[in-house]
């Protein structure tokens, strides 16, 4: 893989099983070992200890000459092998071999063996490690000596034997390495393998191709198959791993790739492991990369990140603005009943909003909903709404509803609505302006008796005046005319709009 950053370019915590391919090739059934260019053990299966009758752990790092010494023809027959191998990089067989090894008691017993050798490259293309698969024929030698004696045609029925025999052999290594290929085609997270300095690509899976877009990367280096990561840090902490030799874990780190031919990179999030490949002698020849896409995972977290704060801000200002009602009700209202009756009243108006507020998830209110949930109680034809409807934001809508409510509340008990025949008209409309445009609003009542200006302010004129100065930088002014009280303010706004309301909608 590549770094991943929050702009495109100018191990892991894992859901699903990983392969584990140490204890794949533990436990395959038949033997295998891998030697080094110095035929030193640098890996041994548990059916290769348990035909060779030594512990994994005794192999490890020695010769395996030292350990199974034959001067003799079997010795050289098996050294000239894996000679072969070496100087030509092809895979080299040996039909039938004895070779005495160390049996329960100790003492040497001789046992006959059919060999398959083939080479590991390195990023030089340099034979580095012989994989040797063996089968212990022994007992199949015995039954042929037993069937054949020394009749002469022991020889050619032997050597037909040994052909299906070596053909099995291979068959079975063929099948083997399909059934690896396969597994981590199939696995669920991410693989690939770069080699060499220029860190060029050698396998990788389904699941690495869709995360790149099923890119055509084998024998291309990762600058040339996936240029946009060209400009993040991944290929520097490839590089890092090349030279220390040691892995790199990635959790959760955003990558910029271009997923379908032609379209702009698309951030996605991943889980991931860069492992060394080294040989011999430690030094790294290659990285094995496997991973995890975590997009939706980090998406889903950073979402309910998002709505925790929101929520948590919102307690909050909801918490203020109930103290703030409650300060101001207690101090126009003292007698207990009255200040419960007034409180309530306005914990119902802010209530309401809130109703408005959840059924669109927080988004935004209608403006024609919030006035009518303080105006449809007074019947049908007590009022009329003109204007374009528009959203409002949620701090908009809280507060423009407490302010409608403090209008409509007092035109029931000294306005327009407490007189038979009398009405309440809106009208609004919206003004251009930076960086939002604004919500200009008139409220006029009519038919109501006839007005006189307070001789001082009362809770509902401050709650208008500050609450609109104070909370969404708004404004507004009370004519106490003798036809009707006139309400005029401005607010910011901001969201699309939706049809008209014509006059008298209700």
């Amino acid at each position: 893989m590549t770094s991943l950053t929050d702009t495109p370019p100018a191990a892991p915590d894992v859901a699903s099983p990983r392969l584990d391919f140490e204890a794949l090739f533990a436990a395959l059934p038949s033997p295998y070992m891998v030697l080094d260019r110095r035929l030193r053990y640098v890996a041994a299966n548990e059916a290769y200890a348990e035909v060779t009758g030594r512990a994994r752990e005794d192999l490890l790092g020695r010769c395996i000459f030292d350990l199974f010494p034959n001067e003799g023809e079997s010795g050289g027959l098996l050294r000239a092998s894996f000679e072969r191998v070496l100087e030509t990089g092809r895979p080299d067989s040996i039909a039938f071999i004895p070779y005495p090894i160390p049996g329960p008691s100790g003492e040497l017993e001789m046992r006959y063996w059919s060999a398959a050798h083939t080479p590991i490259r390195d990023e030089t293309g340099q034979v580095a490690f012989i994989v040797q698969n063996t089968v212990d024929v022994t007992e199949l030698r015995r039954l042929k000596d037993i069937a054949y004696g020394r009749s002469p045609r022991a020889s050619a029925v032997q050597l037909l034997q040994r052909a299906k025999e070596v053909q099995a052999v291979n068959a079975s290594l063929l099948d083997e390495t399909n059934q690896l290929r396969d597994l981590i085609m199939q696995a669920p997270s991410f693989m690939a393998v770069l080699t060499g300095p220029e860190l060029t690509f050698r396998l990788v899976n389904s699941a690495y191709l869709q995360l790149i877009g099923h890119r055509q990367v084998i024998g291309r280096t990762i600058v040339e198959a996936l240029p946009e990561v060209r400009a993040q840090e991944f290929v520097e902490l490839l590089s890092e791993v090349m030279a220390s030799g040691e892995p790199y874990i990635g959790r959760a780190m955003g990558v910029w790739l271009r997923r379908t031919p032609g379209d702009a990179p698309e951030q996605r999030f991943v889980d991931f492991i860069y492992q060394p490949i080294l040989n011999d002698v430690g030094r790294a020849t290659g990285v094995f990369v496997e991973g995890y896409d975590v997009t939706d995972r980090v998406r889903a977290e950073a979402q309910q990140k998002l709505l925790v704060d929101e929520l948590n801000h919102r307690v909050k200002n909801t918490l203020a603005t109930v103290q703030s009602i409650a300060a101001q009700t207690l101090r126009v209202h003292p007698d207990p009943a009255d200040f419960r009756e007034q409180f309530e009243a306005r914990l119902m108006a802010l209530s309401g909003t809130h109703d408005l507020l959840t059924a669109s998830s927080w988004r935004s209110a209608w403006l024609s909903d919030v006035l009518l949930a303080e105006l449809r109680p007074h019947g049908e034809g007590r009022y009329e709404l003109a204007g374009e409807d528009v959203e409002l934001p949620p701090d908009a809508a809280l507060t423009l509803g407490l302010v409608f409510h403090e209008l409509a509340t007092n035109a029931a008990k000294y306005g327009a609505l407490s007189a038979e025949g009398g009405r309440v008209r809106v009208e609004w409309a919206t003004l251009p302006g930076e960086p939002a445009s604004r919500l200009a609003l008139t409220w006029r009542e009519i038919g109501g008796p006839p007005v006189a200006p307070p001789r001082r302010k009362g809770f509902g004129s401050r709650l208008i005046e500050r609450t609109l100065r104070g909370d969404i930088h708004g404004d507004a002014s009370l004519d106490f005319a003798p036809t009707g009280l006139v309400c005029r303010l401005e607010a910011p706004l901001r969201g699309p709009e939706r049809p008209a309301l014509h006059a008298g909608a209700a």
